[in-house]
């Protein structure tokens, strides 16, 4: 049975979404943008602040359910420009321990609010 995920910690939805969704124990978590989640807003224009944030708002959601990074099998790193993907990637490595999940990243024409990054992630309980 579905189960919708929803967390006060992480940035409410901005359209017709949840943060993430539960089935057969697999998590699906909606892509993350480096929003605070306290003040609404996008975090330091830079994409490594912004890579920590998308990180810390995935992590809100998981927790809520239990889970942590280690328990991600698969990402999707959206990037407004392949430029960026050095700094980001230095900064995604820290968020995991051991092996790392599957990943995809693509350079993309325009993020919503103009963020830099967006992470998306699958996760299995």
């Amino acid at each position: 049975m579905k189960k919708v995920i929803y967390t006060e910690k992480a940035p409410a939805a901005i359209g017709p979404y949840s943060q993430a969704i539960e089935i057969n124990d697999i998590v699906f978590l909606s892509g993350q943008l480096p929003v605070n989640p306290s003040t609404g807003e996008l975090v330091e224009n830079n994409v490594a602040q912004q890579t920590a944030q998308c990180f810390e708002n995935i992590k809100s959601i998981l927790a809520e359910i239990g889970l942590t990074t280690a328990n991600i099998v698969k990402t999707t790193v959206f990037l407004a420009d392949m430029s960026l993907f050095a700094e980001m990637n230095k900064i995604y490595s820290t968020y995991f321990e051991g092996d790392f999940p599957a990943r995809s990243a693509f350079a993309v024409k325009e993020l919503p609010k103009g963020a830099l990054v967006e992470i998306e992630c699958i996760a299995t309980k």
